[in-house]
């Protein structure tokens, strides 16, 4: 339970939940990008009479086509967004969960869940739509990087984002808003709950606020894997959607449903979890990583610890 001081305690965190956050989510995103290039990969393979490659067979054949750094297309996307996207994440985590205490500084397990469903849409919203849009673009351009005369479409992504515009317009940026949003609710809305909760359990069971690094790994390791299986058919019909490069009068919903029943009707129900093995292998160790620096750089920057080697052992103020 959260006490009246660790409720005040919240406000006034912005910035320290920024630097964190951007730290935590550089980390995760150096650490698990090249499955997530594996996952989008699968995810955009079309069905062609012969059984789809698992993601060890994708990987391989990315790294024998077009080189290993292949695995890390789309990351300059990716890095660009990491910052705000994990500031406003945690923040906005803070902020909702702020709203939801109970008088006595309490929160219930719903309010919790509450609090990460909103800071799921905030960050789909202002963020993580418009940075998949363009990482997506990137990641599925079937070039070798050791080709100097294979020249892709997209070159990086502030190149891809600005051509994307420049053909396509602002709005394909948000396009599939609806489902990133969709997906990024329930991913946070259960992440934030089960290691919330597994936290708060552990720390009544050691009888101490501070966890060992490698508890709050495996807190966040088991809270990662949960979200992708509730929302795998969602994440697989938005790559698809965001892939596309066509203009379309068709409402976002239309386009959506038009997707879902194609993909269905071609390639059977099991194509609506393409992607889920290396997806899941992305997104658990990514939060194990996420939460274990974002909480051992909140103690940096609130002065309780320090980095060792840097300042003769100085803490920040």
């Amino acid at each position: 339970m959260a006490s009246k001081e660790q409720k005040k305690q919240t406000a006034g965190k912005g910035v320290t939940d920024l630097i964190a956050g951007g730290v935590a989510g550089l980390f995760e995103a150096l650490c698990c990008h090249p499955l997530d290039t594996v996952k989008v990969r699968m995810q955009l393979y079309r069905k062609s009479g012969q059984k789809p490659p698992g993601f060890l067979r994708t990987g391989i054949n990315i790294v024998q086509k077009e080189t290993f750094l292949s695995l890390y297309k789309g990351l300059g996307a990716v890095v660009i967004g990491i910052v705000p996207k994990m500031g406003i994440r945690f923040s906005s985590y803070e902020f909702y969960r702020s709203l939801l205490y109970a008088p006595d500084g309490s929160i219930t397990t719903g309010g919790t869940f509450i609090a990460g469903v909103g800071a799921g849409i905030t960050e789909a919203v202002l963020v993580v739509n418009p940075m998949e849009v363009v990482k997506i673009r990137l990641q599925a351009q079937h070039h070798s990087m050791a080709d100097p005369l294979d020249v892709p479409k997209y070159r990086n992504a502030p190149h891809a984002a600005y051509t994307i515009i420049k053909e396509e317009g602002f709005k394909t940026l948000y396009r599939g808003v609806s489902l990133t949003a969709a997906r990024q609710a329930t991913n946070q809305g259960v992440n934030f709950t089960v290691y919330s909760k597994i936290r708060e359990r552990l720390q009544e069971y050691h009888g101490t606020k501070d966890l060992p690094s490698w508890e709050t790994s495996c807190i966040g390791l088991i809270s990662g894997a949960l979200g992708p299986l509730s929302n795998a058919p969602l994440d697989t019909i938005k790559t698809r959607l965001q892939k596309t490069t066509y203009a379309s009068n068709e409402s976002g919903l239309v386009r959506i449903v038009k997707i879902g029943n194609q993909l269905v009707k071609e390639e059977g129900m099991a194509a609506l979890y393409k992607g889920i093995t290396p997806r899941i292998m992305r997104v658990a160790p990514g939060q194990a990583v996420t939460f274990t620096v974002y909480e051992y750089m909140k103690k940096v920057l609130n002065g309780e610890t320090h980095i060792p080697g840097l300042s003769n052992s100085k803490k920040f103020d």
